[in-house]
């Protein structure tokens, strides 16, 4: 028989939490009863804001600097956090960088520099998020933060692309190996989103117009964490393996292109 896992412990740790995805996540997880670790890189008054936040829904926050071009050492924050929370029960990987460069003209570091941030990151750091929880036998909860790009190329992001995608399939291999521990692996691809990395922060999405997205307009970073929120809960036991768009149907609109009456 299937083995029976209690509820995983509610403490939680999100690289990359100074702002955007991050910080929402964070937040919405703070109010669903979690004690949160944070990363940050470059922006330590946007990690304390963060802080504030979570503070403020009465919930723990502790905080360290994460450079995950600086591997594999650098992943050992998720150790560090885990121990100063007490445990480790839900992992999300949402830190992570782009670049907007013709394939031909990429240079070595630049792909080196991606891939190390958005795919070698969150292996390191999901396996020590991993080795901890089974290590507890309570189960878990680990969710990377991808992009529609892990399921559709975007020109001038052939290393983001690279990344996005190998993270896709490290998902499904993850979820296959951790499912007999209790611990899910799932994915979350998020659209374009209003965040600093889309150059809209502060931005309102309901302000915003996208006609080529069916609903219309940005996403905002909260609906995002809404549904990290949801995969993250004792609920979502049976949900691993998955890759949850969260894109306001814009993959939807591929066969429709040609039907587009411009190049912009």
């Amino acid at each position: 028989m299937p083995q029976r896992y209690a509820d995983h412990p509610r403490l939680a740790v999100i690289t990359g939490a100074d702002s955007g995805i991050g910080k929402a996540c964070a937040v919405a997880l703070a109010e669903a009863g979690f004690d949160i670790g944070i990363t940050w890189h470059g922006d330590a008054k946007g990690a304390e804001r963060t802080a504030e936040e979570v503070r403020a829904a009465g919930r723990r926050c502790e905080a360290a600097e994460l450079d995950l071009t600086r591997l594999p050492d650098a992943a050992a924050v998720i150790d560090e956090l885990a121990d100063r929370l007490g445990g480790i029960g839900v992992l999300v990987n949402n830190a992570g960088t782009g670049l907007a460069t013709p394939f031909v003209d990429v240079s070595w570091q630049q792909w080196r520099e991606v891939l190390s941030v958005d795919l070698d990151g969150p292996f390191l750091c999901s396996q020590r998020a991993a080795r901890r929880m089974r290590s507890a036998g309570r189960g878990g909860r680990i969710i990377n933060i991808t992009s529609v790009h892990e399921h559709a190329p975007r020109v001038g992001a052939s290393a983001y692309c690279a990344a996005k995608g190998g993270l896709g399939l490290l998902t499904k291999a993850m979820a296959q190996e951790l499912a007999a521990d209790g611990i899910t692996v799932n994915a979350v691809a998020p659209g374009e989103i209003a965040t600093p990395m889309t150059g809209q922060e502060d931005v309102d999405p309901f302000t915003e117009e996208r006609p080529g997205v069916p609903v219309g307009r940005p996403g905002d970073a909260r609906e995002v964490a809404a549904v990290v929120a949801l995969l993250a809960s004792p609920s979502a036991a049976y949900v691993t393996g998955a890759s949850w768009l969260v894109d306001g149907g814009m993959l939807l609109m591929g066969p429709q292109a040609n039907a587009l009456t411009s190049h912009d």
